[in-house]
């Protein structure tokens, strides 16, 4: 193995040794203990790349040599380690770099569960991957209570190959390890707090971290002199433990990804099953092997693309005025009260935490909308998610008026009513007599034009799109759309608010339907046309389901309503022409008020709705599932190109984010773009890729 890393500008972690006394701790004898720290602010938590890796070997040597009765591996403050350096990966060009990290991971790492002498992990803070693998290599784990750990392997497309899918399983079971390894990180990537990681039997002591250090010294004193002894359990014999952890892994994986097949947690599963019987030797060289297999393919490199686009995007958005311009947000104001409009007064006021005022046709409304929101408060307190003080001070914050003079001292409002032009038109001239001057006044519009909403006002610079996703609380994008007119001012006050709700931001020209709907709703157009020209439902809705998408094209069509996917398609061919056709199946179901093509078996499972089935309006000419695939992704390619050169947005990057956290584009697919650049559709419908060869996959 070649001690040059394959990224050229690794932050190496350096491992410290030094011996500690346990003898003021109750056990004549000392502690040889190994300080993983790169060096850097805790804003760069501490990696494992080669040089990384090579410096652990050789601390993990002199503590073996030395005279202490026990070794224990500890991190700088506040974190521990966050697993492998994962950005040398696109400089790996073949197989046996790969397998030569693999290993070299794993022939470090097991010196420390197969040494002469017993070994302690001190997780002092965040754990990730590899750094909690470093602990599970070790014989005993203290937890600092603050520290959040988990293995997210799976969910950036690899595994746990460190030690982690074959020793997690022998350590607490096969299910528990199905959930760690598997549901927990195809579960967005859900980290286990203390508690859990102790409930579980990850680690075996948890540590308040003021005085973490020297209760964990005190910890390894109490089992060298054996006050303390940590039973272990041989999980081996429960064959049914395992048959039940290999179905719950199944069921997980067609829960998310449909009957698409993805690698990376088919693999791990299989490895978890492998555990039960292989020894820790056969155990990592399968892990080896599968994590070589996994570092060279495309959809690592595709989930490490969109991965580190979202951390990028989440924390500079692209064309941004500066933030100084940004005014003070002190009152919001949010007409309307319905379900959308009181997730946005509940999202305003729990991260603004200023007064926040809703308004609605009649009193029944508003009240509705605030019981609702005060509901949701209470829900957040009973999941202990914040404290009772703090859900009754929010709730003295927000009121409701029928009179919209109460947002005369308002610095943001926005509206969440009828999407109908017209009466939006209305609303702005209306407000505007009562708002000040400076007051920004957004549409939380979805597919509306923003500009003639602003057109006959006396400042029309104050408009803003702020387009937020269903459920506001849980979808991560927010769409801020400027028209000719916005100022730099508004613009940078919608973004600050938007950072202020922890949303991604992409700004986008004020155009039909911005990014996301613009793009769904031709997607979803083209399967819905193969349905009316004659391709059986079940087969069209299903033509997708080999790429992993979150729902299928109709299941969505239930979550957004047909009324509302209707009518944006409408909008849609009116601004943009007839590649946006209106379906006579859609036309249907909304006069009929047949709101699902799905319904549910009393037994669970998924039917066509019987009166969805007899509204379908279809022709003669039928496709097969390939054909309405590759149509609609080169409706996607063709419609992406055009948003580009119309300058939507400005860069690919932005679809790609949009997409990413707006509709739930598989990581493992990496973005949007990419993935039908890797396909070939984009050449083949545009005439040329949107990403330099190479992004998002193997390079050339």
């Amino acid at each position: 193995m070649s001690t040059t890393a394959p990224t050229p500008d690794e932050v190496v972690t350096n491992a410290f040794l030094r011996e500690v006394d346990l003898k003021p701790f109750g056990f004549d004898g000392t502690l040889a203990l190994i300080t993983l720290d790169n060096g850097m602010d805790h804003n760069r938590p501490n990696t494992l790349g080669i040089k990384s890796l090579l410096s652990i070997q050789t601390a993990i040597t002199q503590a073996e040599a030395s005279s202490a009765n026990a070794i224990a591996i500890i991190g700088k403050p506040f974190i521990f380690a966050a697993g492998a350096d994962l950005s040398g990966i696109s400089f790996v060009s073949d197989r046996s770099q790969a397998l030569a990290f693999g290993k070299l991971g794993h022939d470090v790492f097991r010196k420390l569960g197969e040494g002469s002498k017993p070994t302690f992990a001190f997780i002092n803070g965040l754990a990730l991957g590899g750094g909690l693998e470093i602990g599970l290599h070790c014989n005993y784990r203290t937890l600092a209570t603050t520290a959040f750990t988990a293995l997210p392997e799976v969910f950036l497309g690899l595994l746990p190959g460190w030690g982690g899918a074959t020793l997690l399983p022998k350590l607490i079971g096969p299910e528990k390890a199905v959930q760690v390894i598997i549901l927990n990180a195809l579960n967005n990537n859900t980290m286990m707090r203390a508690k859990d990681a102790l409930s579980l039997g990850v680690v075996d002591a948890i540590f308040e971290p003021a005085d973490f250090l020297e209760k964990s010294v005190g910890f390894v004193a109490e089992v060298l002199s054996e006050k303390r002894v940590i039973k272990r359990t041989d999980f081996s014999v429960d064959t049914q433990a395992w048959e039940r952890a290999n179905a719950i892994g199944v069921a997980a994986m067609q829960k998310k990804y449909g009957s698409a097949e993805i690698a990376a947690p088919i693999k791990a599963l299989q490895l978890i099953d492998d555990a039960r019987t292989n020894s820790r030797s056969e155990g990592f060289d399968a892990e080896d092997r599968e994590l070589t297999e996994l570092t060279m393919s495309d959809p690592l490199r595709a989930s490490l693309y969109a991965f580190n686009l979202i951390q990028k995007k989440s924390k500079k958005v692209e064309g941004a005025p500066k933030p100084a311009l940004a005014r003070k947000v002190t009152k919001v104001g949010v007409v309307g009260a319905g379900l959308m409009a009181s997730q946005l007064a509940l999202i305003m006021l729990r991260n603004l935490k200023v007064p926040v005022v809703i308004t609605d046709l009649d009193q029944e409304r508003i009240d509705k909308g605030l019981a609702h929101i005060r509901a949701e408060l209470a829900k957040l307190v009973e999941k202990r998610r914040m404290s009772s003080e703090t859900a009754a001070r929010l709730s003295t914050l927000v009121s409701g008026s029928l009179d919209k003079s109460g947002f005369a001292d308002a610095s943001f409002v926005i509206e969440a009513i009828f999407e109908e032009l017209s009466l939006k038109q209305e609303l702005f001239l209306e407000l505007e007599k009562i708002l000040a001057p400076e007051c920004v006044l957004a549409t939380n519009t979805s597919s509306l034009s923003v500009t003639k909403m602003s057109e006959s006002l006396a400042h029309p610079e104050r408009v803003i799109g702020f387009h937020f996703f269903n459920p506001v609380a849980i979808m991560p994008l927010l769409e801020i759309a400027r028209t000719p007119s916005t100022d730099d001012e508004t613009t940078a006050t919608a973004v600050a608010i938007g950072k202020e709700l922890k949303k991604t931001m992409v700004i986008v020209k004020d155009s039909p339907a911005f990014v996301v709907n613009r793009l769904l709703t031709r997607f979803m157009g083209e399967i819905t046309d193969a349905v009316d020209e004659g391709t059986p439902p079940l087969i069209a809705d299903g033509a997708m389901a080999p790429l992993g998408l979150p729902m299928s094209s109709f299941a969505l069509l239930g979550l957004v309503g047909p009324g509302v996917a209707l009518h944006v398609a409408e909008t849609l061919h009116h601004n943009l022409g007839d590649r946006y056709r209106i379906s006579p199946t859609m036309q249907s179901f909304v006069r009929e008020g047949v709101r699902t093509f799905y319904i549910k078996n009393e037994d669970g499972t998924q039917v066509v709705n019987p009166e969805a089935e007899k509204l379908l309006v279809q022709g003669s000419i039928s496709s097969t599932a390939e054909q309405v695939r590759v149509r609609a992704l080169t409706a996607l390619a063709q419609e992406a190109r055009m948003m580009l050169d119309e300058g939507v947005v400005s860069t690919p990057q932005e679809i790609d984010i949009c997409m990413l956290m707006g509709s739930g584009w598989p990581l493992h697919l990496g973005g949007i773009l990419p993935y039908l650049d890797r396909e070939g559709i984009s050449e083949a419908a545009t005439g040329k890729r949107f990403h330099a060869a190479g992004v998002a996959s193997l390079p050339n």
